[in-house]
């Protein structure tokens, strides 16, 4: 909250703040009135102080907690004293909710103080105590996390994905971050099929030489459905595997990319806007399979809009090239310029609609002709745009098999909002062993296990958001402060929430905001 002086009276706003091109900016804020209008309207006397806190993202995630009754199935795992439960807790809360705040600014400023019982009076060293968590510990607690997720649903097929752009660990005394060299790590996670929860985790190290091969890792994550990219199924024996979800290079098939849209069908217009498919089978490494032609509006249009950019830029650089010949600066000869004119167009869809035609023999005399094949383009936009090829020997409906294939997208989302460009030490001269990667990692696959399940029961009410989409708008819940002077006994307070726009309640009803959780 702030107080601006005008004619000598103060008049408070509700202010909220953030980074615009890397500075701090008041991007809000909403009138409250004066100290005798905030008194008239709040019972109990003029107010010796105020302060604004965020709440909806903290409670929300809290309350979730609670739930799965989180601090008491770690304690049952890991016996020990401080509650080593509460500790994770806390770290999961943070992580969820402010992942890019320092801890102690994020204690101090939200209300997670207040939410978090048993009480706890810091959170200074609480790095220091999850570095009690071995490997056998991190198992233990994902087994018991799991059997509380699990038992609120009712579909428990599992997915096997990996997400090499897990984690960038940097230096604790790091500047900037994404320009330090720290330790890169990957995770190999096993996940619901419905929400892409995270049961189960393998934090791998890939900056070292010795990431795990993609089979070897799929294997460590025990019985789940594969799923993998294009760019993985090279190193996939498809004719022999079973039980996996995934995509193809699209030049592999191109009898698929010719078919007239008129025979794919829509998918479940509910859950996928603009999304329709062909289900056929087409033979892949030897062997004859199920595959699925889809394609997205949104897909299309984004690629699209991509290409064209590309093409832009491409085009420029060659009518740049064309009147530095014409006007005599440039004078390379013809070898000079062929290896110009390929890197310009070098992009094996930018070389199907553009090409440059040299003419002369001289320097000097030498001149570039670019021409855009349009027919080449239409065909590029009609047959790739959009597309996906899909292969699995799953026999379920196109919908889950979407679903499926795109759950390593929202994790690999996820992921980036939780970790941000770096993880950096809580504390000068903190280095990252493998012991505090590891605590750090199950951290991070918590807080996707927590924010994937609340993402899940916003879904099934109709809000179909991501995980930062559903995290920002309950932290735009937030909690007014009122302080009164105190009357001999401790100093009194009144809680006000701000104003709640229609999906904001409708949020603070899901997760039953208006009930403060008191344990986890």
């Amino acid at each position: 909250m702030v107080g601006k002086k005008i004619g000598g009276r103060t008049y408070y706003y509700l202010a909220e703040s953030a980074r615009v091109d890397g500075k701090p900016r008041v991007v809000t804020q909403r009138y409250l009135g004066t100290a005798d209008e905030i008194a008239r309207a709040v019972p109990g006397g003029e107010p010796a102080g105020a302060s604004y806190r965020t709440y909806g993202d903290v409670a929300a995630v809290w309350a979730t907690l609670s739930r799965l009754d989180f601090v008491a199935r770690v304690d049952d795992v890991v016996r020990a004293k401080p509650s080593l439960g509460l500790t994770l807790a806390v770290a999961v809360l943070h992580r969820a909710t402010a992942p890019e705040t320092p801890i102690g600014s994020w204690w101090a400023t939200s209300a997670a103080a207040d939410l978090v019982r048993p009480r706890l009076s810091t959170v200074d060293g609480l790095w220091r105590v999850l570095e009690r968590l071995t490997p056998e510990r991190i198992a233990g607690i994902e087994e018991a996390v799991a059997t509380a997720v699990l038992a609120v649903l009712e579909d428990h097929a599992a997915l096997a994905v990996d997400v090499p752009q897990f984690a960038a660990f940097a230096p604790a005394d790091c500047t900037l971050p994404s320009a330090c060299r720290g330790v890169l790590a990957g995770a190999g996670l096993r996940v619901t099929r419905d929400g892409a929860i995270p049961l189960a985790s393998r934090v791998y190290r890939r900056d070292a030489g010795t990431a795990p091969t993609f089979a070897a890792l799929m294997a460590e994550l025990g019985p789940a459905t594969l799923v993998f990219h294009a760019g993985q199924a090279a190193q996939l024996d498809l004719g022999s595997r079973s039980g996996f979800v995934g995509s193809l290079p699209l030049t592999d098939h191109p009898e698929l990319l010719t078919q007239p849209a008129s025979a794919r069908k829509r998918v479940d217009p509910e859950r996928f806007a603009g999304l329709t498919a062909l289900d056929t089978h087409a033979v892949v490494d030897g062997v004859r399979r199920r595959v699925i032609l889809t394609h997205s509006a949104t897909l299309h249009a984004a690629q699209s809009r991509a290409f064209a950019d590309e093409l832009a830029t491409a085009t420029r650089e060659l009518d740049g090239l064309a009147e530095a010949l014409a006007a005599g600066t440039h004078r390379g000869d013809r070898a000079q310029l062929h290896a110009e004119i390929g890197r310009v167009t070098r992009g094996r869809r930018i070389e199907r609609v553009l090409t440059a035609v040299l003419s002369g023999n001289r320097p000097g005399e030498i001149r570039v002709d670019r021409r855009i094949d349009t027919a080449a383009l239409a065909r590029l936009d009609e047959e790739f745009f959009g597309k996906q090829v899909l292969v699995t020997d799953r026999g379920w409906p196109i919908g889950d098999v979407v679903t499926a294939y795109r759950a390593r997208t929202h994790l690999e989302s996820t992921f980036r909002w939780l970790t941000g460009p770096a993880v950096t030490g809580p504390t000068p001269r903190w280095e990252w062993t493998r012991q505090r990667i590891a605590a750090h990692g199950l951290v991070s696959v918590l807080a996707a296990t927590v924010t994937h399940l609340m993402r899940r029961e916003a879904d099934r009410a109709g809000m179909n958001l991501s995980v930062r989409e559903l995290l920002d708008q309950l932290a735009g819940i937030g909690e007014l402060v009122l302080r009164y002077p105190s009357t001999g006994g401790r100093p009194r307070a009144k809680r006000l929430l701000t104003e709640l726009d229609p999906a904001q309640q409708a949020l603070y009803d899901l997760f039953g905001l208006g009930q403060t959780a008191t344990s986890a």
